[in-house]
């Protein structure tokens, strides 16, 4: 309960906007002493020149192999006044435990502990990590740094993302776009008297829906619930006032893409649509990477994680629409699954919880996890 406690209380939101971003090194440093006094070596790696900005990794034992059990150490943003109680403040009701990041995913370390005390940890003979990174709520800078040190860690890995305590092998991957027109204005009573943006825009967003019909016929699969991927116009600001014409327009896009589907691809697709778009009617275009994006996840099926992960879960491995640092730990040679205790339905909003009688089941499934990976094996 404690470990719950103190891992709550400590602010670790991480998010794009200067105005909510906050350091998660006290976060980082309560696990790094954690897992020191059970004998593991730690390490707090800085993820950018940022120095409050850390990833912890902790790892007992020796050799090849092993199991990585990964987790993020950062929150999203949070409006207090929505909540019934702090929610910094762990509050235990009604077979729930409530507070930011209880079920996404700041539970899953304290779960780590509890399994580690059912194990003699004397007896492991391949690596176990502990790896708790930053920023997984926003950019992504921890997993990155974690790609870019080239450091090896496990052969298998487990991140512990609110899955309901299902194996999860395959997720899509993201890219949003902001496309940016830039025309001339002049006074509405003559369209001669500038080049208008929004009505350019207009042009753009039409071409892009027969993109994303195009996508959508080539690219498909029946294990997803959506099994297309998708093309979100979200936000379009342009224009300040009705009499004079258009000069700047401004259209964010989200693109969820399948996990058979290259990132840098879908990016050069949409960007070669808008010049071809736009050729011809006399404006600038830019572009702006809101979010680099991230691929899918697929990991085999037939990956002895995923088999021991669904025999251990009592459930056969699915998808989600969400993203994890999946991507990045298979692409740094990790067989990685996603299983973890909490509930995304639960993710992202106020008096977020997580049931309690999730937690021994998780116990028990970490336990066989790390016997299996670095006890049993080999």
């Amino acid at each position: 309960m404690e470990a719950f406690s103190r891992l709550i209380a400590a602010p670790s939101v991480s998010s794009i906007d200067p105005l909510y971003n906050q350091s998660n090194r006290e976060v980082a440093e309560m696990l790094a002493n954690w897992f020191a006094d059970l004998g593991f070596s730690t390490e707090l790696q800085l993820v950018s020149s940022n120095p409050d900005k850390l990833n912890m990794i902790a790892c007992l034992g020796q050799g090849d192999g092993g199991l990585v059990l990964s987790g993020h150490t950062d929150t999203v943003p949070y409006n207090e006044k929505l909540w019934m109680q702090d929610p910094l403040k762990l509050l235990e009701k009604d077979n729930k435990f409530y507070g930011l990041g209880s079920t996404d995913m700041k539970s899953f370390f304290p779960i780590i502990l509890a399994a580690l005390e059912k194990i003699d940890l004397e007896k492991l003979n391949r690596p176990l990590y502990i790896l708790a990174t930053s920023d997984e709520e926003s950019t992504m800078a921890g997993a990155k740094a974690l790609v870019s040190s080239e450091r090896a860690l496990g052969r298998h890995a487990l991140i512990g993302e609110p899955t309901g305590l299902k194996p999860i092998n395959m997720h899509k991957g993201i890219l949003v776009e902001t496309i940016k027109l830039t025309g001339s204005s002049g006074h509405s009573s003559d369209p001669d008297f500038g080049v208008n943006a929004l009505e350019g825009m207009h042009t753009v967003i039409s071409s892009l829906m027969k993109l994303r019909e195009e996508i959508q016929a080539q690219h498909k699969n029946p294990l997803f619930k959506v099994p297309v991927p998708t093309m979100n116009f979200a936000s379009i600001q342009g224009g300040d006032n009705p009499n004079r014409i258009c000069e700047n327009c401004e259209l964010t896009i989200d693109m969820r893409m399948l996990p058979s589907m290259d990132l840098n691809d879908c990016r050069a697709a949409i960007r070669r649509n808008v010049m071809q778009a736009i050729d011809g009617r006399r404006l600038k275009v830019e572009f702006d990477q809101v979010f680099a994006g991230m691929s899918g996840m697929q990991t085999d099926g037939n990956a002895e994680i995923v088999q021991l992960a669904e025999k251990l879960a009592g459930e056969p491995t699915g998808t989600v629409a969400f993203g994890t640092e999946g991507p990045y730990l298979n692409s740094i040679g990790m067989e990685t699954v996603v299983l973890g205790p909490g509930d995304i339905d639960q993710a992202h909003q106020a008096n977020e919880y997580l049931l309690l009688d999730r937690i021994d089941p998780m116990i028990t499934i970490l336990e066989k996890m790390i016997t299996h990976f670095c006890i049993n094996e080999g």
